[in-house]
C-alpha cells in the first residue's frame, strides 16, 4: 500500500525525549553491523536473511540506499527546504527494486557502501546542535523532527541487523537505550500509518516492558504522542523488550497476553506492507 505521510500540520509522530537522545544508539548499532558484516564470508552474504526472498547482501544493500535517503533528508531540513520524495512510496514494492540495481555488486563493494553511507549520515547526525535536532525533515510519517528521523533510521537498521545476524545464528548485542528508542517508535509508526490513511484505532495505550525495563504512555488520535511512564488503566502491553520490538515490527507475534486494543493498533503497519499482522514482512 502506498503511504501518505504528513507534511502539513502537526507531526504524526511525537516521542518525548532529550534533544540528543538519539545520537549515541544510532551511530553504536551501525557500527556494531559494520564489525559484524566485516566478519562474513562471501558464502554468508549470499545466505537467506529473515526478509522473505532477500539474502544478507540484499538487506545491506537496501540499508544503503535507506542511508542516503536520510543524509539528503537531513540536509534538507537543515537549509529549511525539507523534501517531500515519499508522497506515494510504497513499503512493499519501492525498496525491492532499489536493491535489484545493486545485485550485481560483490559483497566487498556493497560492505563498501554501507561503511561509507554510514560516516556520511552519521558525521550529518553528529554535528547537529538543538535547534538543528528540531527541524523538520521527511521520513515516512512526513516531515518529523531530525530527532525523529533518526529514531527511525536506528529502529529500521536495529531490525535489519537482526535480519540478517540471527539466520547467521549470530545474537546482536542488547544496549538499552537501542532498545528502549526501538520499542517506543515502533510502537507509534503502526498506529501512525492507521492515522495516515483515516482507520485510526484511537485512545490510550501503555507499554511495560522488561530487560531492559521501558515503561511509557501512547496516546492515539490525530497524532501519536508517546510519553515517559505507563498509564495504570490503559490497555497495556507486557513481555520482554526485545521480542516487543521483534513483534511490533511484524518480525514475530504479539504476547499470547497482548490485549487485542494492541492487536487492533498492529493493522497499521501490517496493510502498509501487505502482510497479516501475525506474520513477518519482507523489508522495512
Amino acid at each position: 500500500m502506498k503511504i501518505a505521510p504528513r507534511y502539513d500540520g502537526p507531526p504524526l509522530i511525537a516521542i518525548d525525549g532529550r534533544w540528543d537522545d538519539q545520537l549515541e544508539p544510532v551511530s553504536r548499532q551501525r557500527r556494531r553491523m559494520e564489525s559484524f558484516l566485516a566478519g562474513l564470508s562471501d558464502a554468508e552474504w549470499a545466505l537467506a536473511s529473515r526478509c522473505d526472498g532477500w539474502t544478507v547482501q540484499d538487506v545491506v544493500a537496501h540499508v544503503v540506499g535507506v542511508n542516503a535517503f536520510w543524509q539528503a533528508s537531513v540536509l534538507a531540513g537543515l537549509a529549511g527546504t525539507p523534501t517531500r520524495l515519499l508522497t506515494g512510496f510504497d513499503p512493499a514494492a519501492t525498496p525491492a527494486l532499489m536493491v535489484d540495481a545493486m545485485r550485481a555488486l560483490t559483497p566487498a563493494e556493497v560492505l563498501d557502501q554501507f561503511v561509507q553511507s554510514n560516516e556520511a549520515f552519521l558525521g550529518t547526525l553528529a554535528g547537529l546542535d538543538e535547534p538543528g535536532w528540531s527541524m523538520p525533515a521527511e521520513a515516512p510519517p512526513g516531515h518529523i523532527p531530525v530527532r525523529l528521523l533518526a529514531q527511525h533510521a536506528l529502529w529500521d537498521c536495529w531490525i535489519h541487523e537482526r535480519d540478517v545476524a540471527l539466520p547467521l545464528g549470530s545474537i546482536p548485542a542488547v544496549e538499552s537505550d537501542e532498545v528502549s528508542s526501538c520499542l517506543r517508535y515502533a510502537a507509534a509508526l503502526s498506529p501512525g500509518f492507521s492515522i495516515m490513511h483515516g482507520d485510526a484505532f484511537t485512545g490510550v495505550f501503555a507499554v511495560d516492558a522488561n530487560d531492559p525495563d521501558v515503561s511509557f504512555t501512547m496516546e492515539v488520535g490525530e497524532s501519536v504522542t508517546v510519553r515517559a511512564a505507563a498509564h495504570p488503566d490503559a490497555p497495556c502491553l507486557r513481555g520482554d523488550a526485545v521480542e516487543l520490538v521483534e513483534a511490533l515490527s511484524i518480525r514475530g507475534p504479539l504476547p499470547s497476553s497482548a490485549p487485542a486494543e494492541w492487536q487492533q493498533l498492529l493493522r497499521g503497519l501490517a496493510t502498509a506492507f501487505g502482510s497479516d499482522a501475525d506474520r513477518e514482512v519482507s523489508s522495512l
